[in-house]
């Protein structure tokens, strides 16, 4: 935790203190019953946070915010709350989940969707290496085969899969290249074919 982290948690601590040190003074005649009423209004504050929590899931995983026009020709990606861009490919029948990352030469795959895939990681040949954020990572090869993309066939995609751990499967230039253009209008990552 940084700096901004340990001030966060202070001020969030102090604010704890002021409220319950109310608290007490306030309902200290009823207690027990404050603490029910307390308690009834914990589990419901839990509840609200678990249930956003579990519609981001669900949102991100059944309903993904991708819409691919009929004719396979041209994709429009929305940008995503979290500020990235998204596209599902089923791989093998498998849908994988994949950041556009502009910034990435190739296409890499988390250690979850390379499991999820059937690839046995401990089997691999660890000859490459990448460069990311959190330093330098052994790489091997891998070929993606049986891959679509709104139902259309794509070839065959050559991808990689890292020893370290990566949040999300990402989806690099080699894959983007096979577009006739890349555009970002605004909100919307546009691929034509």
């Amino acid at each position: 935790m940084d700096g901004d982290g340990w001030a966060r948690l202070a001020y969030l601590g102090l604010l704890f203190v002021a409220v319950a040190g109310w608290f007490v003074v306030e309902h200290r005649r009823r207690m027990g019953r404050a603490l029910r009423m307390a308690l009834v209004w914990g589990m419901i504050f839990l509840g609200v946070i678990a249930a956003r929590g579990l519609w981001q899931d669900v949102r991100d995983d059944i309903a993904p915010r991708q819409a691919i026009v009929a004719d396979g020709a041209r994709i429009e990606l929305p940008r995503d709350p979290d500020g990235h861009f998204h596209l599902t490919l089923s791989v093998g029948g498998v849908p994988v989940r994949f950041m556009v990352d502009t910034g990435a030469t190739s296409v890499v795959l988390s250690n979850r969707d390379a499991e999820r895939l059937g690839i046995d990681r401990r089997a691999l040949v660890y000859t490459g290496s990448a460069r990311t954020a959190n330093g330098t990572i052994r790489t091997a090869r891998v070929i993606l085969e049986d891959v679509t993309l709104g139902g259309r066939p794509e070839p065959r995609i050559l991808a990689w899969v890292g020893d370290g751990e990566l949040a999300m499967s990402l989806l690099g230039m080699d894959f983007l290249d096979r577009f006739a253009s890349v555009e970002i209008a605004g909100d919307t990552l546009l691929l034509r074919r």
